[in-house]
């Protein structure tokens, strides 16, 4: 098989953010729970504003990042179709993902950034029936390239425009009286618009956009059922990664402390359902593979809280965030237990000499335990945290 229906991989996620996303994806906005939209000082402002990059020091700044995330096993009891009652515990897992962010010395009125992330991800494995399925495991990686450019429209206002080029790759595979065994990779496109103003040398306001894509993937199938291949040819299906719009300010005391609040918005309900097309009939293998699946997610609201004190060469940060879950209950499943969720992130930076600095953040994200009752399931998920540490160099030259 060459490619995935990699929309399918995709919307099981359940890494940071409610949904999909990973928001933490810098040292400092790991310790700042990602409120660091209005204020930012680094080449990190490559991704979360790069308006700001205009009202940097003119230098050129590069920094490397690499994040540990550990997830922790999610417990389920209860029913599945009315058999049970189950106690059931998906796998441990962990990660290291890289991040690299630089931001151009000034160019006349502008500055050129570019950032290379991973802005969403997921991994979901469960070994036990009947868990085992549907979601067997769900697994996908995102590197996303953002080249950007800001403009200095006054001593007080920066706006900036940016190109998302998002490559992705994973594996699904359950295991069943029906089975599926696919994985591949995809590249989709999008943009983000930023603004930053600063009425004073103290209070600073942000504001970015981040676009929808839409996933459109090509691929080819793999399905069983029981051992008998049933299925093998080309198959497809959309599903799209939301918008997101930040809108934030930050304020700094006489003691050099800047406080910033980040309001986040975003449109998972352009997801509506998911429906995979295939080039020929499947042979009426279970509908859980060509039947238009509802999803119905909803609009989230996310608002994050951040603290920053310089002390010396040493920068202390921490942060707090609260995110909802866009998942319904009639749509909660093995593949996606989301539920709200409270993070609590703490770090430091310290600079070396004139040109590096090293930094490193923790972030702890504690899931709510969630009840569901749909037509699948009936009981309740648990132990879903997911912890983050970070390790930050930066460079300047």
């Amino acid at each position: 098989m060459k490619k995935i229906l990699l929309a399918s991989v995709i919307v099981s996620s359940v890494l940071m953010a409610g949904g999909y996303k990973i928001p933490e994806l810098s040292l400092n906005s790991t310790a700042l729970s990602s409120a660091n939209i209005a204020h930012t000082t680094g080449a990190d402002a490559a991704y979360y504003n790069p308006a700001n990059m205009v009202f940097m020091k003119d230098e050129n700044s590069l920094e490397f990042n690499l994040a540990y995330i550990g997830l922790s096993a999610v417990n389920y009891k209860g029913t599945v179709s009315a058999v049970g009652p189950y106690d059931l515990d998906s796998q441990k897992e962990s990660f290291l993902v890289p991040s690299i962010y630089f931001v151009s010395s000034k160019v006349n009125d502008m500055r050129f950034g570019l950032s290379i992330v991973s802005p969403a991800g997921l991994s979901k494995r469960w070994e036990d029936q009947p868990a085992k399925a549907s979601a067997e495991e769900f697994s996908l990686q995102v590197i996303e390239m953002n080249p950007s450019v800001s403009y200095l429209v006054n001593n007080n206002l920066g706006v900036a425009f940016g190109v998302r080029i998002v490559h992705s790759s994973g594996i699904i595979k359950s295991t069943g009286a029906a089975s599926r065994d696919m994985e591949g990779d995809s590249i989709d496109f999008g943009y983000n618009l930023a603004i930053s103003y600063k009425p004073t040398s103290e209070f600073e306001v942000g504001l970015t956009y981040r676009s929808e894509i839409d996933l459109t993937v090509e691929g080819d199938a793999k399905l069983y059922s029981g051992t008998t291949l049933a299925y093998d040819g080309a198959a497809s299906v959309s599903v799209p990664l939301p918008a997101a719009l930040n809108l934030a300010v930050a304020y700094t005391f006489s003691t050099d402390t800047t406080v910033e609040f980040v309001y986040e918005r975003t449109y998972w309900s352009a997801y509506k359902e998911l429906d995979f097309e295939y080039s020929t009939s499947i042979g009426g293998l279970a509908p859980y593979f060509d039947d238009p699946v509802a999803k119905d997610w909803a609009d989230t609201n996310a608002f994050r809280f951040g603290v920053t004190q310089p002390l010396g060469d040493t920068t202390i940060m921490g942060g707090i965030v609260f995110d909802e879950t866009p998942i319904p209950n009639k749509t909660v499943s093995f593949d996606l237990p989301d539920s709200n969720s409270i993070s609590v992130s703490l770090g430091a930076r310290h600079v070396i000499d004139d040109s590096f600095d090293l930094g490193l953040a923790v972030l702890y994200s504690m899931r709510e335990d969630r009840k569901v009752n749909n037509d699948s399931l009936v009981g309740e998920f648990s132990s879903s945290d997911v912890l983050l540490v970070s390790i930050g160099v930066g460079y300047k030259f």
